[in-house]
């Protein structure tokens, strides 16, 4: 069987479809391009309305241009609309999220649908798998926090947590198997372990992976603010062979009124002052957030505010989201909508303000040796903090290597 798979959204989806990718690999599957697949796997993201409207545009794409594929469909848009994605061509089946560990088993057991393949599938994982040499490894899942404009805690359920011992013993695997950096992800990565008995933590979980002392680079992912606590930065800080100097914590908004109105349970100053603690214990690390702009009832003034503090902060990068109505969250319901031209004024601009924390960013990394991991032709390394850079050919992929930034040429970086 050939098979594709496609990924919209975040990185809990990027490693749910690693997974699919091992499991097809060693159940005897081949990789194809979704023109040329027999079956595609398509994992969709429902976090916005142009993310549910990109999934259908992708799988009417790929039923045009392979009449023949049987598609099937899973992630969160197909969890909360399961009808609607069925309607579309070359559906063969809708998998919700609670389903996902099953999905591969299913296709291999469905002769009528997916050929004849009934042997039990075996473990196999080598970097390279989904085209990556970083692995993405889920280590927590669901949500229960109160953001009121967030879907997502409706599709991917309550919290649960891969044990810890569980996640050690796929540290292992994935190190035996040659990977030299994992990104750790969740739904809501920072409640880890609250749901465990006896229960556990985020800090707990890292200062066990540190200990581990292989020869892994841990990339943690997304954090809530209110979960990044002081001594988790003060042990990334202090690990610096272990952890990526790299953090993303969602701001959302610098109004205190519309941060309540997201159901947001921290304030600017506590954003502020824990951003400046990373900046002060990590100084060349890179700080990403997630912003929105054009939340109901959103003023000029507290739009200015958010421009305000973004230009002014030690953060990195932004991800820059204008605000998606989803039916069902406590935002839909609220009045005050912006219209839609103001919303992508406002958009753009916090984007061109993104560019300059980015410029201002790479520049004050000039002359700094850095470590990264060859990824490509061995021509792109990513360094442990998050910097893309050109290198000469010569290097083998997946190769720790240091660097020294020597050059910013037209928002390209080079090393020498």
């Amino acid at each position: 069987m050939k098979y594709s798979i496609v990924t919209f959204g975040c990185r809990v989806n990027q490693a749910d479809s690693l997974g699919f990718e091992e499991e097809l690999l060693s159940c005897g599957a081949t990789a194809a391009s979704p023109e040329q697949a027999d079956v595609v796997v398509v994992n969709t993201c429902s976090v916005t309305a142009s993310a549910d409207q990109s999934a259908r545009q992708a799988i009417r794409r790929i039923a045009r241009s392979n009449p023949g594929a049987r598609i099937v469909v899973t992630g969160c848009y197909a969890t909360r609309q399961p009808a609607d994605v069925a309607s579309l061509p070359n559906v063969v089946r809708v998998i919700p999220n609670r389903a996902k560990a099953s999905l591969v088993a299913d296709l291999f057991t469905t002769a009528e649908r997916f050929g004849d393949g009934d042997g039990s599938c075996g473990a196999r994982i080598e970097p390279g798998v989904a085209g990556r040499t970083a692995f993405t490894l889920r280590v927590q899942t669901g949500c229960a926090e109160e953001c009121s404009y967030c879907i997502i805690p409706s599709t991917r359920g309550q919290p649960a947590s891969v044990p810890l011992w569980d996640v050690q013993r796929q540290v292992e695997r994935i190190a035996n198997a040659g990977f030299k950096e994992i990104a750790l992800t969740g739904v809501h990565l920072g409640s880890y372990g609250r749901d465990l008995l006896p229960q556990s933590s985020l800090l707990e979980l890292l200062t066990a992976l540190a200990a581990l002392k292989r020869d892994v680079l841990f990339r943690v992912s997304s954090l809530e603010p209110m979960d990044c606590s002081k001594p988790l930065v003060d042990l990334v800080a202090s690990s610096s062979r272990s952890f990526a100097p790299h953090f993303h914590l969602p701001l959302q908004h610098a109004s205190s009124r519309v941060l309540s109105a997201m159901g947001r349970p921290y304030t600017l100053a506590y954003y502020s002052d824990l951003v400046e603690h990373v900046r002060q214990r990590l100084p060349a690390a890179s700080i990403g957030s997630d912003v929105i702009v054009g939340f109901p009832g959103e003023t000029d003034d507290d739009f200015d505010q958010l421009a305000a503090y973004l230009e002014t902060s030690p953060l990195t990068h932004l991800h820059v989201f204008p605000y998606s109505n989803r039916p069902g969250t406590r935002a839909a319901a609220m009045g005050g909508a912006v219209a839609g031209p103001i919303v992508r004024q406002r958009a753009a601009a916090i984007r061109a303000i993104s560019q300059r924390l980015a410029a201002r960013f790479n520049q004050s990394q000039i002359g700094t040796i850095r470590p990264g991991l060859t990824l490509e032709d061995g021509t792109l390394v990513v360094t442990d903090n998050y910097m893309k850079l050109r290198v000469a050919a010569g290097r083998r992929r997946n190769e720790w290597v240091r660097v020294r930034v020597v050059s910013n040429h037209d928002g390209e970086l080079l090393a020498g």
